[in-house]
């Protein structure tokens, strides 16, 4: 089962959880079985974790320091992208009327402490299947920049753009967060994943690919260079 998402894009979770040595063991367990593993110490973190990048599923402790569990769920389940985000809770706390809660508050599934590894793998992957393993697709825009996710197309003013995959999952997360400047690291870190060697620079290679692609001579410059700190989704005229 470990090869179970060889051949697919890894489904993301993110693991929310302030036991270091139960955060060791779950982040072992998932990455063995295929999944890229995302952490968050407490509930705050949690939600800023998701707000930068949706994962498809969480993994979310109860009793959690500053914000609990709950309430992160509570709060996940307000927000118009990701109302319908995969969450399993995990908690020490056993009796019947907690399952209840956790579940009316909007959690999909809940499991007890201690559990067995081969229950809550079983679990994941029985939600993701339902899940359908990704988060949901749909338009994402920029002024006159559109990308399709379902369809994997990108335009410009109606103009078709052709973009080469890596130069593709930038411009998504791009998309998904248009004004915010990131560093070199965390496009790295977003776009080739924290698994994978690749020299910053290589990041800056990508963006001039990219602004060959969607930005024609007469169309303002859609990428904005942030000297000393990044990149950002953001022209200089807007």
């Amino acid at each position: 089962m470990a090869e179970a998402y060889a051949t697919l894009a890894k489904p993301t979770i993110l693991v929310v959880e302030d036991e270091a040595p139960l955060l060791t063991l779950l982040r072992y367990n998932l990455e063995k079985q295929g999944f890229r593993v995302e952490e968050a110490a407490d509930g705050q973190e949690a939600l800023l974790r998701v707000a930068e990048a949706r994962p498809d599923l969480v993994l979310l402790d109860w009793m959690l320091p500053a914000l609990s569990g709950i309430e992160v769920c509570r709060q996940l389940r307000r927000r118009p992208n990701t109302r319908d985000l995969p969450i399993i809770m995990v908690t020490a706390r056993t009796e019947d009327q907690d399952a209840v809660r956790a579940l009316d508050t909007g959690a999909d599934d809940y499991i007890a402490k201690p559990f067995v590894m081969d229950a809550l793998l079983a679990r994941i992957r029985a939600l993701l299947r339902r899940s359908g393993g990704v988060a949901t697709k749909g338009t994402l825009t920029y002024r006159d920049l559109t990308m399709d996710q379902d369809a994997h197309r990108v335009a410009r003013a109606g103009r078709a753009l052709h973009l080469g995959p890596t130069e593709y999952r930038l411009m998504e997360f791009f998309l998904q967060h248009p004004g915010r400047v990131f560093t070199r690291e965390q496009l790295l870190d977003a776009v080739w994943g924290r698994d994978i060697h690749v020299e910053p620079r290589t990041v800056d290679v990508h963006i001039r690919r990219l602004r060959k692609a969607i930005n024609a001579d007469h169309e303002p410059d859609l990428i904005r260079t942030v000297r000393s700190a990044g990149y950002a989704l953001d022209s200089e005229d807007h």
